[in-house]
């Protein structure tokens, strides 16, 4: 799995899915950004700049001011695998990201998505 190629990969090519997924079951475009900002620390400057510059989900988590203190409270399955158990660091943060817009496509509320 170190070489996967979603690692490489344009988080801007994936972004447009994200929102797709979630506005269809209500979700606001809004709602999504909270929750990548939550997780990665990035500003909504900072993210808009990592989407118009086409940065890979490498760059983007490798940039990323600082992964959220609460990252660990993600857990479950996704796409078969437990986040929690997903040994390769790089692709636990892309699943709890995963993880996170599954969370607010279903329903969730932002409070408990972000949990606190």
């Amino acid at each position: 799995m170190e070489n996967h190629r979603i690692f490489k990969t344009t988080f801007a090519s994936v972004y447009p899915h994200y929102i797709n997924k979630v506005e269809k079951k209500g979700r606001t475009k809004t709602e999504l950004d909270t929750i990548i900002c939550w997780l990665t620390g990035y500003t909504q400057e900072a993210l808009k700049h990592q989407i118009d510059n086409k940065k890979d989900f490498e760059t983007f988590f490798a940039e990323a001011p600082q992964l959220n203190e609460h990252v660990s409270k993600i857990t479950g399955v996704i796409c078969g695998y437990r986040v929690e158990d997903i040994e390769n660091p790089l692709m636990q943060k892309i699943r709890y990201l995963d993880k996170l817009v599954d969370e607010l496509a279903k329903g969730k509320t932002l409070e408990k998505i972000l949990r606190s």
